[in-house]
């Protein structure tokens, strides 16, 4: 088994939304980033990569690449996965934390289950997502941001017979 953490953090700019989780969600600012801006599944992909020892998001993903600029988070995520069922691994569960003063997440949370199970080829129910504040202390209390934990373990792929 291996256990892998990513965090990731994005300020608030212009914009009308936010995505998380692979969810658009209406708002009244967007996040700071090259691509989506999506801290979840950023988090997500450093901690499955952290997990099978292969780096971060930024080792794979550099924002000093254009080609990435603007990217759908969901499109890196499934390229992580790639990545990581090349070394031999599959998700055994997942569990990200959000941490965000607004906007409010608890409507939300049954897609973005359900985009991240999609993504990583697994059932929804090895996915745990949850919203929490700060309780207005620190940068992402003064609703300057948001940031994500992501948990994940991963299990080896079963061998398979070959003729």
């Amino acid at each position: 088994m291996r256990i892998g953490h990513g965090f990731d953090v994005h300020a608030f700019g212009d914009g009308d939304h936010v995505m998380l989780g692979g969810e658009k969600i209406p708002f009244a600012r967007g996040l700071i980033a090259h691509s989506d801006g999506d801290v979840v599944l950023h988090a997500l992909c450093d901690a499955l990569l952290g997990a099978a020892a292969l780096g971060d998001i930024g080792r794979h993903f550099p924002d000093s690449d254009q080609a990435w600029r603007g990217a759908d988070s969901r499109h890196l995520l499934r390229e992580v996965m790639v990545k990581v069922t090349a070394e031999g691994f599959q998700i055994a569960n997942i569990d990200i934390t959000v941490i965000a003063q607004q906007p409010r997440l608890a409507s939300r949370i049954d897609a973005m289950r359900a985009h991240i199970a999609s993504d990583v080829s697994t059932d929804v129910c090895n996915i745990n997502v949850k919203a929490t504040t700060t309780e207005r202390l620190g940068a992402v209390g003064r609703e300057e941001g948001i940031a994500s934990h992501a948990v994940v373990l991963l299990l080896p792929l079963p061998l398979t017979d070959t003729p």
